[in-house]
């Protein structure tokens, strides 16, 4: 062989098998990217639980780097599992991870103090540990129930064991210095953050004829029946008296287990969003656009209402959703509900998109913008942590700031509760400019009422509302017999007649979260001839 030649085969040789040393430590240590959204070869049986956990949580603390978080943590760590394809049970995710960011300003003292991150090891200048995995590792060490870190014998578990002792002498330390014998003690309670009732509608479009059968399947899975969604018990049900076809069971009952939520024949959806298409109630003569429909929930309900006695042959309904990814889901949604044919989704915008002109026969809305959320379950530890950014007060600077906390915090709302208002208002005066339009139901799962009565109020001075000839549509005909309606005195400060702004005010509908049996809610119906 030509000298060169060989020396040529020996360095390509050499190369390859370098190349593959570097892979194969890669794998083994947790240096795999980020998967990308078409792969699908998440079947590694080592570490891929952290390995999962560890991009969801990067994934949340992202999100928390930009800005004030949006949504529940839920959400945050269903959409993640959903971007990267994760074959880990979301649930599984979402306990680890839940967990991990209750605990995280504690496990970044400690992480720091212990010195653990500064002594990763190093291959050609980068470290070849993930500091997020060594978080997770950390915290099962430190706080889970068991004490102990759910692997069997890998480097990164014998690296992080090393520190140990240092990372247990360093918690001793922290629990002396905040004056607590376990910082548990700490942690915010929201143990309540959650609803107290699991509500799930029949579909019609997939029940057909079957409803009947429907609700003897229930009634078995169900066997006691209670009068009031206040005795809901395990293995009891509640039939809704506002909502036809809607049913409520104990949160501890599993929906999502049963065969009749897999196909699509029942849908979860809390009882208050499915107010706004109960009220609406669209006919099979009429075209609806909803004009910010991810997930779907409310999308498919209004469909229910124009499909329930048809097949699902034309479009009758077109959902506007600005997000990709969130009209993933919502094409989803509509898949499993069987009602595709019906529903076309568009991607955008809706005020740049859908312009009068090209929906002349659009005859009504549903308009459940983007809001403060203030009124769902699963926030709460949102919420603090978005209030704790406003001037980083820890736990140990709390007591000492509490006062002037709340003063950064309430300034904080109002600017964030004028912004979200102002969009409120355009997209549903843009919505009111549709020649056709006779019916929109305006709603928002928020308890301020910036969001709420002053948008009403707001639209009903405006001028162009005004010469389109919209009204808000008398308590008669939006739920009458539900007993919380809106607040008299946001209407009472503008309108100084007396009998026009309880009017007014009786025409809006309140939910108050939990108490009412879900999550916090608005809902205002507007009409025109």
């Amino acid at each position: 062989m030509d000298a060169q030649v060989f020396l040529v085969t020996t360095q390509f040789i050499k190369n390859f098998i370098d190349n593959m040393k570097s892979k194969l430590i890669a794998k083994k240590h947790l240096l795999l990217k980020k998967p990308n959204t078409a792969d699908k070869r998440l079947d590694v049986p080592i570490m891929n639980f952290y390995r999962d956990a560890t991009w969801v949580l990067e994934y949340v603390e992202s999100a928390e780097k930009g800005g004030r978080v949006a949504g529940s943590l839920q959400t945050l760590v269903l959409n993640s599992c959903k971007k990267y394809q994760l074959k880990t049970n979301p649930k599984h995710i979402y306990a680890a991870v839940y967990s991990c960011w209750r605990y995280n300003e504690f496990l970044d003292k400690l992480l720091k103090r212990s010195g653990i991150l500064k002594d990763i090891p190093k291959k050609k200048g980068k470290e070849v540990f993930n500091p997020t995995t060594i978080k997770l590792l950390v915290h099962d060490l430190l706080f889970s129930k068991n004490k102990r870190i759910q692997m069997g014998k890998h480097p990164l578990k014998e690296f992080v064991l090393k520190y140990k002792a240092r990372l247990s002498s360093e918690l001793v330390r922290l629990k002396i210095k905040l004056k607590v014998t376990d910082l548990q003690q700490l942690l915010k309670d929201d143990r309540n953050d959650m609803t107290p009732v699991r509500w799930f509608r029949l579909n019609p479009i997939r029940c057909g004829a079957k409803s009947e059968d429907i609700l003897q399947e229930l009634s078995k899975k169900f066997p006691t029946r209670v009068n009031s969604w206040t005795n809901i018990a395990p293995g009891c049900i509640y039939h809704d008296e506002y909502i036809p076809g809607l049913f409520g069971v104990h949160p501890a009952d599993k929906i999502t287990s049963h065969e009749l939520y897999k196909t699509g024949k029942v849908i979860i959806q809390d009882r208050a969003s499915c107010f706004p298409a109960h009220i609406l109630n669209a006919s099979s003569e009429d075209l609806i656009i909803d004009a910010c429909a991810a997930p779907g929930n409310k999308t498919t309900h209004v469909a229910a209402h124009i499909f329930q006695d048809q097949a699902v042959e034309s479009v009758r309904i077109h959902a506007f959703e600005k997000d990709p990814e969130r009209a993933k889901t919502l094409r989803t949604m509509i898949n499993t509900a069987g009602c595709t044919k019906g529903i076309e989704v568009h991607v955008g915008d809706f005020t740049q998109l859908a312009k009068p002109g090209k929906f002349p026969d659009v005859t009504g809305f549903i308009l459940d913008p983007s809001c403060s959320g203030s009124g769902i379950f699963g926030r709460k530890m949102i919420d603090d942590r978005n209030k704790s950014k406003a001037d980083g007060a820890s736990p140990v600077e709390e007591e000492e700031k509490e006062e002037e906390r709340e003063d950064i915090s309430d300034k904080d709302l109002k600017n964030r509760l004028e912004k979200l208002a102002s969009f409120q208002f355009e997209i549903v005066k843009h919505a009111m400019s549709f020649p056709s339009a006779k019916k929109l139901v305006y709603s928002t799962c928020s308890v301020h009422a910036e969001e709420n009565e002053r948008i009403v109020v707001d639209l009903l001075l405006d001028s162009k509302v005004k010469e389109w000839g919209w009204r808000v549509r008398k308590r008669a005909g939006v739920i009458p017999t539900w007993s919380r309606r809106g607040f008299y005195k946001e209407f009472e400060e503008v309108f100084r007649d007396e009998d026009t702004a309880k009017e007014l005010a009786e025409a809006c509908i309140r939910v108050a979260p939990k108490e009412d049996g879900g999550i916090g809610f608005f809902a205002v119906c507007f009409e025109r001839d």
